[in-house]
């Protein structure tokens, strides 16, 4: 059964490098961080065709706030998909689940809560209405809408 809630907005395929281990051979947690945030910018391409639209129209979303939750470790070599889905559109915020897996696998689950801040004062701000449209849109397409 497909759970709604998480379906993603983009799946980032990812192999696990070697030097992203410890001397156990699992993935060092900083790095599930690292990877969210590549997947982020695939998240930009899907829903605003460019990952440089939103400060191109004087916003940019910054992390607020971020929790995780492990569930079974990473290793080298493996396939990993790095799924994004839009868990919340507020006015100044926006909260994007993290879920990695391998195969079926889910080895994290988690979140980020962006806040979208004005270029010219860094200050948290409204994004123009044609952007939280798109993001709507994404979520909405997402859940199979």
């Amino acid at each position: 059964m497909v759970d709604l809630h998480h379906a993603p907005v983009v799946t980032m395929p990812l192999r696990v490098r070697y030097h992203e281990c410890d001397q156990q051979g699992i993935v060092f947690n900083a790095h599930y961080l690292a990877y969210a945030d590549m997947a982020a910018f695939e998240f930009y391409e899907v829903v605003f065709g460019s990952k440089h639209y939103t400060t191109d129209h004087g916003v940019d979303l910054v992390v607020a706030e971020t929790t995780l939750q492990y569930r079974a470790p990473a290793r080298f070599d493996d396939d990993l998909g790095v799924g994004l889905s839009i868990e919340h559109v507020g006015t100044t915020s926006l909260v994007l689940g993290i879920r990695i897996h391998r195969d079926r696998e889910l080895l994290l689950q988690g979140a980020n809560r962006y806040v979208w801040v004005s270029l010219d004062t860094l200050r948290p701000t409204a994004p123009p209405d044609h952007i939280r449209e798109a993001v709507l849109k994404a979520q909405q397409s997402a859940l199979g809408g």
